[in-house]
């Protein structure tokens, strides 16, 4: 029998990079998907493997419409895949009124359309295989919070496809789950906004423990999962009373900006 097989955005990044090296673990053949491909070869050359092209790096920038197709394409050719996890991100912590329209299209092209489209294009193999997509937001995906307007605007949504999904697909053999972290410890965060955590207090996770988090939520039968407890508790009470988390930001807000300049 032939070896599953795992799509993977962002691989070379830090969270990225540990995801891949516990599927491979777990004996997954991986599509490694990343800008950097340098950083792509270092991952593939460390995981266990069959042969030297048992795993597969490809460079691709997922707000590029012709690069997902070639991930598309590539995965029919192979013609089979098990795992699709969207976890490429980016993010810039900025005001509103300072991001550039390239910035809020870039954003929203990555971290929300890139998962919708691999999604859609790969839903039709991932069926003969009882597959799973596991979709990686974040906890501002639940909050939103002061600087972040457009990156909880794509985790909001993820959130919101990766439910409807799940739910319109809850007849077939395919499962759709739902990954937030909080905070980690990744080349994502700027000095600043590191900075900023440690002023508020905010716990930051290591890539090593948020992968570890993940595959608890692919080996279960649940359909989200969110890191941190404080960070769970406070996206609940932000469902079922704002008021109070907007007073609790409001208090930090100062903070917030001032850190940022």
């Amino acid at each position: 029998m032939s070896a599953p097989i795992a799509v993977l955005t962002g691989a070379s990044g830090g969270i990225g990079e540990h995801i891949a090296k516990q599927l491979a673990e777990r004996g997954y053949r991986l599509i490694l998907l990343g800008r950097d491909l340098d950083a792509l070869a270092r991952l593939q050359q460390t995981l266990p493997s069959a042969e030297p092209s048992y795993h597969i790096a490809l460079q691709v920038d997922l707000a590029i419409d012709a690069d997902i197709e070639r991930v598309i394409d590539l995965i029919n050719d192979i013609g089979r895949v098990d795992l699709l996890v969207n976890n490429a991100g980016v993010n810039t912590m900025r005001a509103f009124t300072a991001l550039s329209k390239e910035q809020i299209d870039t954003t929203l092209a990555v971290n929300l359309r890139a998962p919708m489209l691999l999604s859609q294009g790969l839903i039709p193999m991932l069926q003969r295989h009882n597959g799973v997509i596991v979709n990686i937001g974040s906890s501002f995906g639940a909050i939103g919070y002061p600087l972040q307007a457009h990156y909880c605007a794509s985790k909001f949504a993820l959130r919101g496809f990766s439910e409807a999904l799940a739910r319109e697909l809850s007849d077939t053999h395919i499962a759709v789950k739902y990954f937030a972290p909080r905070a980690t410890q990744t080349a994502i965060n700027s000095d600043k906004v590191n900075e900023l955590n440690k002023k508020l207090g905010n716990a930051m996770d290591t890539p090593e423990y948020v992968a570890q988090q993940f595959m608890q939520l692919l080996d279960s039968t649940e359909r989200r999962r969110s890191v941190g407890a404080k960070e769970s508790f406070f996206a609940k009470v932000n469902a079922l009373w704002p008021n109070v988390v907007d007073n609790a930001l409001a208090k930090q807000l100062a903070t917030i900006k001032q850190s940022m300049r």
